[in-house]
């Protein structure tokens, strides 16, 4: 599931991971809270069905209904708490990607530049991404993976966020993997 304002690529980065046999899962649907995204024209090109599910009335249960037939939801880009409806039906089976390293810089707001000018801002030596496990809470549920990189004298947001960027398309497609043949075994 990917949020209205992103690009997609961390959902592209999982996509083309899949269809590379490097996770050994398919990607059924990516389902988007808003029209007209870049990250919905781009799971497009990449072959992948896409559906829009508008926050609102019965929003748990239309999501549940974009998803059936799916066995994990990976996050990218979503910034609302999922429905609890949708929690109870994928126990331990949805995940998140935070641009920071979990617990600091997460929680409600801190999204995109805001943690990384929270990063320098906080005088960090290290920043980096992490892959956790959804729950009630933004950004609470217990980390996958993380992957690091120091943070540089000179680093601006937006030079922060590109090498942090890079980590997060090599970082989501690994932990998915391993949850998967985790589960499996």
């Amino acid at each position: 599931m990917v949020g209205p304002r992103g690009r997609g690529s961390n959902m592209a980065a999982l996509v083309r991971a899949c269809q590379a046999g490097e996770v050994p899962a398919k990607v059924e649907v990516v389902v988007a809270s808003g029209t007209g995204s870049d990250a919905e024209a781009s799971a497009q090109s990449l072959g992948v069905k896409t559906q829009v599910v508008l926050p609102g009335e019965e929003y748990g249960a239309r999501l549940l209904e974009a998803l059936s037939g799916c066995d994990w939801i990976c996050l990218a880009g979503f910034l609302r708490i999922l429905p609890q409806v949708v929690l109870a039906r994928f126990p331990n089976r949805v995940l998140n990607i935070h641009p920071s390293l979990l617990p600091k810089y997460g929680g409600k707001g801190m999204y995109g530049h805001h943690v990384h000018e929270a990063v320098l801002a906080g005088g960090e030596l290290e920043s980096g991404c992490s892959i956790h496990y959804v729950n009630e809470q933004y950004d609470d549920g217990a980390v996958i993976l993380q992957k690091i990189c120091p943070v540089l004298p000179d680093d601006t947001p937006e030079s922060l966020a590109a090498r942090v960027l890079v980590l997060e398309h090599m970082a989501y497609p690994e932990a998915l993997a391993k949850v998967i043949r985790d589960r499996s075994c």
